[in-house]
């Protein structure tokens, strides 16, 4: 397994997602670390970010913002933390869908640099990379900083579920879908959720691809 530390920055003109451009122009607010980012079922986005300084002026301006469906902040002496509910735009969006389909995973914390640079690891085998977005992007230039082999965490097959593939997972172990002799079906697993069969099969393909797939690549 590989990994490689790269430093993102929006490329000149194309900015990033209005609620970031708002958070950067606001005084008296530092954004610290992305510690969640993804793209939910429905095409939403869901953000777990580390901040500090004016809270209460960054509560407000989530309050303000058009892109927020939902937010909880909590912390104190001037650093908290703050669990977003966003819409995102066409360009994350993309770059969140992206990253979904690959196989490649982002190590978290993400680390926030003033202008929207963000650096962050990515991991993978050799072939995720081979796959991985190209760097030459419109969007975003992409620095390399450092890059090596590291052997497989257990915390790095499970990060790279999305929310809801962790409730199935959840759900499929507590009824024993994975036991042998196998106690629960696709059905069993259905009710428990709320979904149709169908839909829990296509979450379990998924799940299964992503973790025990890197598990095997891992060994």
């Amino acid at each position: 397994m590989r990994y490689a530390r790269v430093r993102v920055t929006p490329t000149e003109g194309a900015g990033e997602h209005p609620l970031g451009e708002r958070l950067a122009e606001v005084e008296g607010v530092t954004r610290e670390r992305i510690h969640r980012f993804e793209l939910l079922d429905d095409g939403t986005g869901l953000l777990l970010a580390e901040a500090s300084g004016d809270q209460d002026r960054y509560e407000r301006l989530l309050d303000e913002s058009e892109f927020v469906h939902d937010y909880a902040v909590t912390g104190e002496e001037g650093s908290w933390y703050a669990y977003v509910h966003f819409e995102p735009n066409d360009r994350i969006r993309r770059t969140l869908t992206a990253l979904r389909d690959s196989e490649l995973m982002i190590e978290m914390p993400i680390e926030a640099l003033p202008g929207g640079t963000r650096e962050m690891t990515f991991v993978g085998d050799e072939g995720a990379f081979t796959d991985a977005i190209p760097a030459d992007t419109d969007a975003y230039e992409v620095e390399l900083l450092e890059t090596g082999e590291r052997p497989p965490r257990a915390d790095d097959l499970f990060a790279r579920l999305t929310e809801r593939q962790r409730e199935v997972l959840e759900v499929a172990l507590e009824l024993g879908y994975y036991e042998d002799p196998r106690r629960a079906t696709h059905e069993d697993l259905a009710g428990e959720l709320g979904v149709s069969p169908g839909t829990v099969g296509e979450h379990l393909r998924k799940i299964e691809s992503r973790v025990f797939g890197q598990f095997a690549r891992g060994r």
